[in-house]
């Protein structure tokens, strides 16, 4: 009889609603399987029954099947069970779980990215409650936070995940890998309603340009209306000192994401808590990026446990003009989010810039007065910006110019 045999996903003490799967095809004896599974009791016979209409999808009549299972939900099981498949014989076809309703919406170019959680695409346990925790993005992650030998299964974990996850309304974000294998990445996930896409260590507008391409040609292919938007992520000196042709390469960008970590390894240097080393990088980006009419979103924080040292990392960041962070765990969203937020007393004192300005204009006049201080068009401009963020954030109605300042 001849074996061949395939094993996907991960199976441990510390490893939750994942599965372990080995995959022996065989020349005959039918299907057979064997299963261990810490929901065993009450779901067994379903996985059982799932994994066997997987397998017939595929067309495979003749196999073993060796299940180490973890409370895996169903999406998940038929990621890793397709994956084991795809890495023994051609297939031509995607077995696809359904698609959320709630799942199939767009977003605006300048919606708030604040916060940005990132997901490793290869773990089910971090993704499947990730949209409890209301972070403005949350982005599954193909690239860093997946090892090179798994890219193939977390590529098909990720576009099951955007179909069934709950993402209560947080950005649908998707970090690509490099080069070829990122262009692979956009066939698995454009076609599952993605928002944004990130292109890790960019370095030149070509880089973006070829991620617009394949996006476009997957959509018409696809049949997508939903639009697409890019982020960059500058990561290297060579793509700083292209940061404004990066920025305005493509129609598609709406926001520049600097990645510090791999940007000081490049510049030689450690990164430290003040961030001296990465000050005139950062400082570019959001240059360009702001005069490019993009968003400038700063590097994530890497220490997890130091809270204090993230709020004077998040104070720093919004004074040099970056529109937010990225996360790489929840406790860090309400921080970032606090950090960024306008305080009350910047609120009202741009509500009460924006009602003088107004009042002003509507009787022809340039500039206002407001006190001994004078508010000529770039005063109400900055003005409006602290109110807009506000109303994004919630902490001003939308209807605040109904009421009167004091």
């Amino acid at each position: 009889m001849n074996i061949i045999s395939a094993t996907t996903g991960n199976s441990g003490p510390k490893i939750r609603s994942d599965c372990e799967l080995t995959l022996e095809l065989r020349s005959e004896g039918g299907i057979s399987m064997t299963l261990n599974s810490k929901v065993q009791a009450l779901y067994g016979e379903s996985i059982i029954s799932q994994c066997k209409e997987i397998l017939a999808f595929f067309g495979i009549k003749d196999a073993y099947l060796k299940i180490d299972d973890s409370g895996a939900l169903p999406f998940v099981i038929s990621a890793r069970l397709e994956a084991a498949v795809r890495k023994l014989i051609p297939v031509q076809s995607d077995y696809l779980p359904e698609f959320l309703e709630e799942n199939k919406y767009s977003t605006l170019p300048g919606r708030g990215r604040i916060t940005r959680l990132y997901l490793p695409g290869n773990m089910p346990g971090m993704m499947i409650n990730a949209g409890l925790h209301s972070a403005d993005g949350l982005i599954l992650d193909l690239e860093d936070s997946v090892a090179p030998e798994k890219k193939d299964e977390a590529r098909i974990l990720v576009r099951n995940a955007l179909r069934q996850i709950g993402f209560n309304g947080a950005e649908r974000m998707v970090r690509i890998n490099q080069g070829e294998m990122g262009l692979k990445d956009l066939e698995y996930v454009i076609p599952q309603n993605v928002n944004l896409v990130l292109i890790p260590k960019c370095e030149s507008p070509e880089s973006v340009r070829s991620v617009e391409i394949r996006i476009g040609e997957i959509r018409e292919r696809s049949g997508i209306t939903n639009p697409v938007y890019l982020m960059p992520i500058i990561e290297s000196a060579k793509g700083v000192e292209m940061a404004y042709d990066i920025a305005r390469s493509s129609g598609d960008v709406v926001a520049m994401a600097v990645g510090l970590e791999d940007l000081t390894a490049d510049l030689g240097v450690a990164r430290t808590e003040d961030g001296i080393e990465s000050l005139y990088a950062r400082m570019r980006i959001v240059n360009a990026a702001k005069a490019a009419g993009i968003q400038p979103i700063d590097s994530v924080f890497s220490d997890v446990a130091n809270m204090d040292a993230l709020r004077q990392n998040v104070r720093d960041s919004r004074a040099l003009g970056f529109e937010g962070m990225g996360c790489i765990h929840p406790r860090q969203i309400a921080v970032i989010r606090q950090g960024f937020a306008p305080t009350s007393n910047e609120i009202e004192k741009s509500r009460k810039i924006l009602i003088a300005y107004n009042e002003a204009r509507a009787k022809g006049q340039a500039v206002a007065a407001l006190g001994s201080k004078m508010i000529d068009p770039p005063v109400a401009e900055r003005a409006g910006r602290t109110i807009d963020l506000a109303v994004r954030m919630g902490l001003l109605p939308a209807n605040w110019m109904d009421e009167k300042s004091e």
